[in-house]
């Protein structure tokens, strides 16, 4: 029989079914904290509170809605998450309350009153005599007892029909053992609650009891999305630009948002950012001046990365910084080749009133401009840039050919070269974001930088267009001119647009190219320059649309392409696309020198390098402009920058509860694995001639080796002749 057997049926006859519940509770505590920690898994893995475009993105559209129903984007507030939660505090409530008496009890007794008999029955005892009456052993047993730590109480016993007269001692080591299990079971329940504090669900509850409604947009009854300034608990945002003071901080929900109104003021006066020599942030602070209506005059006060502001029960963290409603001119630039005459730059505000554009750019579609975003800094990793590239699968495949063979080389150039895949940080400069929005609602986003960035040793603008928040933004390269400037560009994007300017340079090509007093020789090559100019500009489709088939692409590289295979033996279409190059490039730099006399330029000189570059980037700038989605785009010209800190604002009680929580969990589960409750029990009688016999019994919560030579030291105190 073992330890735990005996132990258990001491305090009494229904112990058996008592522990046999115990142990399914338990077993379901146990199960309900699994299922929690693997929901909480499944929160940190999948990023809460995003769009739900972005859990599109990612998931597609079935699983998407699939784990909407089930609430996986905001798992910590889904109704089955706090039914669990609660199920947990109610189940480990219940256990603590049936078993703290009787923790209790058992912590305060010794148990003296065993039997002498019951003795016999544990793992661990031991029978002899030693020398002297009985009053001699009783000193002698508790000397030996006090001296090794042990916690002592004795029942002295007369003669009776159930055992001879004798001493019982009781000692125990390890009694906070006991007080672990309340710990850590108490711990449980006070992290519980904790969570259940600083959720939102005493937002949601208050949502209920005032009948608030979520606020969407403009239009929505604010007063009717408004918490109490006195709510217990909440985690909001609160976004100040500089110069302004604000108290309105927004709670997000899964639906639209709620106004959580602060007990004070929030003036930002100064944000303050820092930087690495890449460009990368490296300090964000915001000087801050709190204007409390209780108090005679407002506080001024610095908030910082790992350094938040606690004010009158509200926690206030550094969380983000945006613009904050700067004012920028931009500059309209038509990319087609046609000419906007001299448009009046557009002054615009940031996340202000969307700027009505002529309709006449557009064919007659109206499109408003909104101002999005203005970055001074923005650090990019420049080996994930994207080409604009034409959606030709002829064009994509050679793209994706040209890249493999890249890829592959730089695999073989040794480690101190830079791998297929490593991060090139630059800060590119400024950039400004917008939008253009058609009739319908429906919007395209651009990111255009101010100055031309030096990719590969070219120096060219970037222009970034995506048609939806979950892509990665496309970039058409614009190289820049000798001035930095990308006029050099457009006057030959706008010669290439022009059919009389075509033919003048495919006739300068021809004059130049063909042998002396061969003229059947120029008037062929000049109809080839006419026809690779027409192609490659867009003014002709490379071959005749047919019903039912997807439009040819019209301009560019994928044009010429799609025009060698449809009329060029396979055979012969390697030398004959060699060919077609030549005349294209020979007439471009014909056109190009066109271009620059007429701005009264000197001509380009092809034995200077910057020349040749910037014709090779112009040559295909010009092949993904006719994929550029929007004729018109829009350039930084200047701006007055103004900074906005975006600070989390909390009122967190339940915070303190789960430090409390924290701490007893640790004490508990120290006191369970590291300490361990023992029992000894030495029954002392005279047996009548002068000797004491002695009966001992050890008990344990753990069996070790260390029991083991504790007993055995015991056992040898006891029997060991007195000196």
């Amino acid at each position: 029989m073992s330890d735990a057997s005996v132990t258990t049926t001491l305090p009494g006859r229904h112990a058996g079914r008592e522990a046999i519940e115990l142990l399914a509770s338990m077993r379901f505590a146990i199960a309900l904290l699994t299922v929690i920690c693997i929901a909480s898994a499944i929160g940190t893995v999948i990023l809460q509170g995003e769009p739900l475009v972005n859990y599109v993105e990612q998931f597609g559209p079935f699983w998407a809605e699939v784990f909407g129903v089930l609430g996986l984007y905001r798992i910590y507030s889904a109704p089955w998450f706090l039914v669990i939660l609660a199920f947990l505090v109610v189940s480990t409530s219940l256990c603590i309350a049936r078993n703290t008496p009787k923790i209790l009890a058992d912590w305060r007794t010794h148990k003296e009153q065993v039997r002498e008999q019951a003795l016999l029955a544990f793992h661990h005892h031991a029978e002899g005599e030693m020398p002297g009456s009985l009053d001699d052993g009783r000193q002698r047993v508790q000397g030996l007892l006090q001296a090794r730590g042990w916690s002592i109480k004795t029942e002295r016993r007369e003669a009776s029909a159930r055992g001879a007269a004798g001493i019982m001692f009781g000692a125990r080591q390890g009694a906070a053992n006991k007080l672990g299990y309340l710990a850590a079971h108490g711990a449980i329940v006070l992290i519980c609650l904790g969570g259940l504090f600083d959720g939102d669900l005493l937002i949601k509850w208050q949502a209920w009891a005032k009948d608030l409604t979520v606020f969407q947009g403009p239009g929505d009854d604010i007063e009717r999305s408004k918490l109490g300034v006195d709510n217990p608990s909440y985690r909001a945002n609160l976004f100040v630009p500089e110069g302004q003071r604000t108290n309105a901080a927004v709670v997000q929900m899964s639906d639209g948002m709620l106004l959580q109104p602060l007990p004070f003021d929030v003036e930002l006066k100064k944000f303050i950012v820092e930087y690495y020599s890449t460009g990368m942030p490296k300090r964000f602070a915001s000087e801050v001046r709190i204007h409390d209506p209780a108090k005679p005059s407002p506080q001024d006060f610095t908030i910082e990365v790992n350094h938040p502001l606690v004010y009158d029960g509200v926690t206030l963290f550094q969380s983000s910084f945006e613009d904050g409603g700067s004012s920028v001119t931009l500059q309209p630039v038509r990319l087609d080749g046609r000419s906007l005459g001299a448009p009046p730059p557009v002054d615009a505000q940031v996340r202000g009133p969307a700027v009505r554009m002529p309709d006449a750019w557009w064919g007659g579609q109206g499109k408003r401009l909104e101002v999005s975003d203005l970055k001074l800094i923005n650090v990019e990793d420049l080996s994930q840039a994207q080409r604009v590239l034409p959606e030709d699968e002829a064009a994509q495949a050679a793209s994706a050919a040209t890249e493999d063979w890249a890829t592959g080389l730089e695999k073989h150039l040794g480690s101190g070269a830079k791998k297929p895949g490593d991060k090139k940080l630059f800060n590119l400069g400024p950039a400004v974001s917008y939008k253009l929005r058609d009739e319908a609602g429906q919007a395209r986003e651009f990111h255009n930088f101010m100055m031309p960035v030096t990719l590969d040793g070219h120096a060219v603008f970037l222009l970034g267009v995506r048609d939806t928040p979950a892509e990665s933004f496309r970039y058409l390269r614009v190289p820049a001119d000798e001035n930095m400037r990308m006029d050099g560009w457009l006057r030959l994007r706008a010669a290439l647009g022009d059919a009389g300017r075509r033919d003048e340079a495919a006739r300068r090509f021809a004059l130049g190219a063909a042998p002396a007093g061969r003229p059947e020789v120029a008037e062929q090559l000049q109809m080839s320059a006419r026809r690779a100019l027409e192609l490659f500009s867009g003014a002709v489709y490379p071959v005749p649309p047919q019903p039912g088939q997807p439009e040819p692409p019209t301009g560019g590289l994928a044009a010429l392409s799609t025009f060698i295979e449809a009329a060029v033996p396979e055979a012969q279409r390697e030398a004959t696309a060699a060919t077609l190059i030549r005349i294209l490039n020979g007439s471009l730099l014909e056109l190009y020198q066109m271009s620059r006399a007429e701005a009264d330029l000197p001509p380009a000189s092809m034995a200077d390098e910057s020349t040749r570059s910037f014709l090779t980037q112009a040559v295909l700038s010009l092949s993904d402009a006719a994929f550029f989605p929007e004729p018109v785009i829009f350039t930084l010209g200047s701006f007055e920058h103004r900074q906005a800190s975006v600070f989390q604002v909390t009122r967190t009680p339940g915070r303190n509860v789960v430090y409390l929580g924290c701490l007893l969990l640790i004490i508990g589960v120290f006191a369970m694995l590291y300490i361990r409750e023992r029992r000894v029990w030495v029954w002392v009688s005279d047996d009548g001639a002068g000797r004491t016999r002695w009966r001992m019994a050890l008990s344990s919560t753990r069996q070790t080796l260390d029991v083991d030579q504790e007993f055995a030291e015991l056992k040898q105190a006891l029997a060991a002749p007195t000196a």
